[in-house]
């Protein structure tokens, strides 16, 4: 049986994505803080799945636990047939309102945790010459996000990453896909502090962009944005130039609509 290590895991895309792994046959190595989640799930997968289930209660933000987790596949002689970084969090809000120590911590989780995970996994795929990863990119990441000002651009970073990666292990049976979500019905605004954003008006099931991604990612596909909207959305970015206009509209959609 194949093996995927998610991130992210106890709830939102994540758990979605575990559950489609879990239906498809495939053992489950899930990552994320809540260590009482994190066991239910695996109680709960391995009556209804029949599959395995490993997890390790880690804060990816804290990049030695990085390691933690190569330490942990290489002991439990693992092999990753399938990398999903999901885990990430976004804020809302002016840039120098906001408090830089989240900041720090969102740019610790959203980039360096997840290349990092896509460098020592990428490397043993690349060795085998077969695995797949799916990297949680947004539709924020696609133009500068007035009041989401880091978390765009942390999700600019992902998508410029993650298509780059995938061109350069084109000659390889080893791909990346960048998933771009738009609002999505998970934890995700509460934690951004975001609840009452005009852009919640537009929101979508994690099970729906979890579909959405799954599918890219087994195609092999550099990209996919999930849902009508967005995709449309994402054509207009492309082509609009960045000018006030459109700045003013992304800042209006993130703006608190009470």
């Amino acid at each position: 049986m194949k093996t995927v290590l998610i991130t992210g895991a106890t709830s939102g895309i994540g758990l979605e994505l575990a559950k489609i792994f879990a239906t498809d046959n495939v053992n489950l190595l899930l990552v994320a803080r809540n260590e009482q989640k994190l066991s239910e799930i695996k109680q709960e997968f391995e009556q209804r799945y029949k599959i395995k289930v490993d997890f390790l209660s880690l804060d990816l933000s804290i990049l030695e636990n990085i390691k933690k987790i190569d330490n942990y596949v290489n002991d439990s002689n693992l092999q990753i047939d399938f990398l999903v970084n999901n885990a990430g969090f976004g804020d809302f809000g002016i840039f120098t309102e906001r408090s830089f120590e989240k900041y720090n911590e969102m740019i610790l989780l959203n980039i360096n945790a997840l290349t990092e995970l896509t460098y020592i996994f990428a490397k043993k795929m690349a060795a085998k010459n077969s695995g797949k990863i799916l990297n949680v990119a947004s539709i924020a990441g696609l133009q500068p996000m007035p009041n989401m000002a880091v978390y765009g651009a942390t999700k600019a970073f992902v998508l410029s990453f993650s298509q780059a990666l995938n061109y350069e292990l084109r000659k390889t049976n080893v791909s990346v896909t960048a998933l771009l979500p738009g609002p999505t019905a998970t934890n995700f605004f509460y934690r951004a502090e975001g609840e009452k954003a005009r852009m919640t008006d537009i929101i979508m099931s994690a099970e729906k962009v979890a579909k959405i991604g799954y599918k890219a990612m087994l195609k092999g596909k550099r990209k996919v944005t999930a849902g009508f909207i967005n995709n449309i959305l994402g054509i207009s970015v492309k082509i609009l130039p960045v000018s006030n206009f459109l700045l003013n509209v992304v800042e209006k959609i993130t703006e608190d609509k009470s």
